[in-house]
């Protein structure tokens, strides 16, 4: 007896399977079912079930020419060993690539139809959308396109072939995202301290120790030391399946690490903890507690990561600051105005939580290449 289901794919698009019995495995004794699925209507499925049961009862099923398998089908197959391999907020980032950007161009192909030409020109339509992402896109396609191969349901990758474009890569082309001490300075005199200091410390934080946006939402008040001036840096706040915020340990052993704060910086934050306790113990909030967050949204749970973009828009957008940049150009510019004021590239590869001095430089290239 077939069984007949609709299902539903990851982007809302509804199909028939059809599941039949094809007798006992010889080696373990378990059943063995044959499989079909794709099909548009219940009407379709019912055909296409019946003529499996027959082709399995004449016992000629070996001789069925296997039906086309959709690269949607195969993604999801890869997509089930890949989130074996990565943490959550990795593998939610990527699905969302596959449903934004890849299965629009793929999922509806039968893969062993995909052409080299046809990757060539999903790729260069990437390219004009975002010179920045279109590699990694080009990467997965190139991945589930192997595992097919691998599982035999095509004969090559014809991603292989594929020629990437190339942007220019002229450092003077690329827009900046640094500041420079005065520029940094001119900024935190746009920020009124009086009616918005929890902008200003959160601000301060980013500028005078290069820690990155998850770092920084994810920081509690026993990261903090006064006694020491520093701050520890042991996990980070990140987007998990279906948006929900998760907290992490950060990548790599680099990635903790400690932190020494400026005078200035630890007074600032002195005085934002009495701010905290004395707003929240209003809401019947007690934020004296160890594991109490630094930065926090209004009802003192975690920040939303768009938080901090936000109000450097808002800021820039008020105040005409120019060049515009990014809530990580502040970690280029602690990066960069340290190596200019000659510390050492591997001193600040450390308090950055770099894994390779090459990235720290590479940093700093960039920059000093604008001057």
């Amino acid at each position: 007896m077939a069984s007949i289901k609709k299902y539903a794919t990851k982007d809302g698009k509804e199909f028939w399977r059809v599941q039949v019995f094809a007798g006992n495995d010889p080696q373990t004794g378990h059943k063995k079912y044959k499989v079909r699925r794709g099909f548009k209507t219940k009407k379709e499925a019912t055909v296409a079930a019946a003529r499996l049961e027959l082709a399995i009862s004449n016992g000629d099923l070996e001789k069925e020419k296997p039906k086309p398998v959709f690269f949607r089908d195969v993604y999801e197959e890869w997509y089930g060993n890949y989130i074996n391999t990565v943490r959550e907020s990795t593998w939610a980032r990527t699905a969302g690539m596959f449903n934004n950007h890849i299965l629009p161009a793929f999922g509806g192909k039968r893969i062993a139809t995909i052409t080299t030409k046809d990757v060539q020109k999903a790729v260069k339509r990437w390219f004009e959308f975002t010179s920045a992402n279109y590699k990694r896109w080009y990467n997965y396609v190139s991945s589930v396109m192997d595992y097919a191969v691998r599982q035999g349901y095509m004969d090559k990758n014809p991603a292989k072939a594929v020629v990437l474009p190339h942007h220019d890569d002229l450092v003077g082309d690329k827009p900046e995202n640094f500041w420079t001490k005065e520029q940094m300075n001119h900024f935190f005199a746009c920020i009124d301290q009086a009616n918005h200091f929890d902008i200003f410390i959160m601000f301060r934080v980013l500028a005078f120790t290069g820690v990155r946006r998850g770092e920084l939402l994810a920081l509690t008040w026993n990261d903090v030391s006064f006694k020491e001036n520093s701050i520890k840096v042991n996990k980070t706040l990140t987007q998990g399946d279906k948006g929900h915020q998760i907290v992490q340990a950060p990548k790599t052993r680099a990635g903790r690490r400690t932190i020494p704060v400026d005078g200035q910086t630890m007074a600032y934050l002195k005085r934002w903890r009495r701010i905290q306790q004395e707003t929240f113990i209003q809401l019947g909030i007690n934020t004296m507690q160890p594991n109490q967050l630094l930065f926090t949204n209004t009802k003192n749970g975690y920040q939303s990561l768009n938080t901090p973009s936000k109000r450097l828009h808002k800021l820039q957008d008020d105040n005409g600051l120019t060049p515009r940049i990014t809530i990580h150009g502040f970690r280029h510019s602690f990066i960069s105005n340290l190596l200019i004021a000659g510390v050492p590239v591997t001193s600040v590869q450390k308090l950055v939580g770099h894994t390779d001095p090459t990235i720290t430089l590479g940093v700093y290239a960039h920059v000093s290449a604008k001057q």
